[in-house]
């Protein structure tokens, strides 16, 4: 029997309600499912607010422990009932460390394990390195029920040994959640094309299919304010968008055969003259 996988993003707005925003993924996770969707990815930090808009120590008090946050504790049932495979971006708190992280939930609710951000931007309205501590777990790749999920966190989207790192740990499928819009320094740039460009040269050179979950709407943490840009899509091998949203709330699903992209990955020969002492790092799931 062919295996096939079939994934989805959601996109939409959040407020600074947590217990709302859980709820509101939830109800979006409950359509992709009834969509036919087996992983389903929701946006980067979807329980509040993008607060690394500016420093303020208020914000610590939103990190939990990853086993204990509201999100996960939550989702992990949601993910059992439906059997759908969860991605669940958080604010993690380890003892005096925090990051920004990724939980994964398989589709009977175990909780799989948690990737650290590796990479951490720090400029205007994306303040991370005040929040979050560059992550310690390495690239991670996770053999869900459905397939073998790799997952970057945002930044991480823009560097190419990323998803080359999780590739050669096998991954079939990438995964982004994101939250990324206008930039406070300069009002005409807008970094939606070239954001969804980045990745989609991932599916490209690695032969496989890449889904971006981002958000939408202005959120009010600062007195000018940010607003986001959407635009989440699903790319197939190629690179083509086969699904995608502009600015406006939506579920996107798509089916990719999995037993056809590892032939096709297989004939394009990227992975089979890999040189060992070159990539050995990036096999390792270890950023340098």
């Amino acid at each position: 029997m062919t295996r096939q996988i079939t994934v989805a993003a959601i996109q939409t707005a959040y407020g600074e309600d947590m217990q709302a925003n859980i709820d509101k993924t939830i109800g979006f996770i409950r359509e992709a499912a009834a969509k036919g969707a087996q992983v389903i990815l929701a946006p980067e930090l979807f329980q509040g607010p993008y607060f690394c808009v500016s420093q303020e120590e208020k914000w610590f008090g939103a990190a939990y422990p990853w086993r204990e946050h509201p999100a996960v504790t939550q989702l992990q049932p949601v993910a059992r009932e439906l059997g759908v495979v969860l991605p669940v971006s958080i604010f993690e708190r380890e003892g005096p460390h925090y990051f920004n992280s990724l939980v994964m939930i398989d589709a009977d609710g175990e909780l799989m394990g948690v990737y650290r951000k590796s990479h951490i931007p720090d400029g205007p309205g994306y303040q991370e390195k005040y929040y979050f501590r560059p992550g310690d777990t390495g690239f991670k790749v996770w053999d869900t029920r459905f397939g073998r999920i790799g997952v970057g966190i945002c930044w991480d989207q823009w560097y190419p040994e990323t998803a080359r790192a999780m590739m050669l740990q096998g991954a079939e499928v990438l995964l982004y959640p994101t939250a990324i819009g206008t930039e406070p320094h300069d009002d005409t740039l807008d970094t939606a094309a070239p954001w969804r460009r980045a990745m989609q040269g991932h599916a490209v050179s690695n032969v496989v299919p890449v889904v971006g979950a981002n958000r939408i709407g202005h959120e009010q943490v600062t007195e000018a304010g940010q607003t986001y840009y959407g635009h989440s899509f699903i790319a197939d091998h190629r690179g083509d968008l086969v699904e995608s949203l502009d600015r406006e709330e939506g579920v996107l699903v798509h089916t990719f055969d999995l037993d056809f992209l590892d032939r096709h990955r297989a004939a394009w020969g990227f992975f089979r003259d890999r040189r060992t002492d070159l990539y050995g790092a990036l096999a390792t799931g270890r950023p340098a």
